[in-house]
């Protein structure tokens, strides 16, 4: 069977719409996440949502909603401990993490549900979705994008300096519950693609791999989103067409799809650090007041010039060639060094 005629099947166009879905939306919150240093929250969160998605099987409702409540109770909780700083604070977050688990598989199994059942949300069934799970899913994750990216100016600076924000008026405490709350809805949105146990690497390593090749917080903003739609749809296709061969299964195939693409992002986000840093100004060397001062070469075996091959740095009224590790500049019939 071809990849047009699986994509044809109706089981497989619902688990790409979800797959699209959750692949924009949990890189979106993951970028707040990763800038405040709380990459891990989500899967704190999605420990917490277990106990949640065991409510919802035991009393036979819907399990995302009731996932969607205790997964933003938890998160809310997370966050005002978070806040309050206490040297107990770590400890105090494990006992819910930890407790949340437990207390999922616990109350699954008092309720007489099956593991299989749990195991479902624990790791992902994208391809189990029905059409009503897609159109849930759909809507949660469109109302986590229309506030990011509407309010992606007072997060981002929320994020990047809370002392900042709130000088500059902004309700900081309000956004920080906004941003744990937004956390705990991605996770229910994608906890039936990668499952609760994954759900962390899809909000994160997407950023991650973003800030290897972008420079400013609006250019990770846009480029996570995009990977991490990459990395759904491009997990969902190969765990598809392996599925021939072998038993894959689509969530752990996304999580290895994004980490694929750190991998690859990394040796180029090594060299453009490295290209950066190369058109840096050298700094001033001691006791040298004139910055300008410069260093004459008797002897330069190399002609520079518009198509040397060597990287040509602006520089004032001037351009300069890195050559070897350092900097040459044509003066008059020698070079420069600087």
């Amino acid at each position: 069977m071809s990849v047009g005629e699986l994509f044809g099947l109706q089981f497989m166009q619902l688990a790409l719409i979800a797959a699209l879905f959750t692949g924009v939306a949990a890189p979106a919150v993951g970028t707040f996440l990763v800038q405040r240093r709380l990459a891990l929250m989500g899967d704190g969160i999605g420990h917490v949502a277990v106990t949640g998605v065991a409510v919802g099987l035991v009393f036979n409702t819907s399990p995302t909603w009731t996932a969607v409540l205790v997964a933003t109770a938890g998160a809310v909780t997370i966050e005002l401990i978070r806040e309050r700083g206490s040297t107990n604070g770590d400890v105090a977050l494990a006992l819910l993490f930890y407790g949340g688990l437990a207390g999922g598989i616990l109350i699954s199994g008092i309720g007489g549900q099956s593991a299989s059942k749990l195991q479902q949300y624990l790791f992902g069934a994208i391809t189990a979705l029905s059409p009503g799970d897609v159109v849930v899913t759909m809507a949660l994750a469109a109302g986590v994008l229309l506030l990011t990216v509407g309010l992606a100016p007072q997060l981002f600076a929320v994020a990047q300096d809370q002392e900042f924000a709130r000088v500059a008026g902004l309700r900081v405490r309000f956004y920080n519950l906004l941003i744990a709350v937004l956390a705990a809805v991605s996770v229910t949105v994608a906890m039936r693609t990668v499952g609760l146990l994954l759900v962390s690497a899809l909000m994160v390593v997407p950023v991650a791999t973003a800030q290897q090749l972008t420079r400013s917080f609006r250019g990770t903003f846009v480029l996570a989103m995009g990977l991490g739609t990459l990395a759904s749809v491009g997990g969902l296709v190969i765990a598809a067409l392996a599925s021939y061969s072998a038993s894959v299964s689509p969530g752990p195939a996304i999580v290895i799809t994004a980490l694929a693409c750190y991998l690859l992002a990394w040796p180029v986000g090594v060299l453009l650090r490295r290209r950066a840093r190369l058109r840096e100004p050298f700094a001033p060397a001691a006791g040298v007041v004139d910055e300008d001062d410069h260093e004459p070469i008797d002897e330069h075996p190399h002609q520079h010039g518009p198509r040397c091959g060597h990287l040509a740095v602006p520089h004032e009224d001037h351009v300069d060639y890195v050559h070897d590790g350092h900097r040459h500049a044509p003066h008059g019939e020698h070079y420069d060094e600087h």
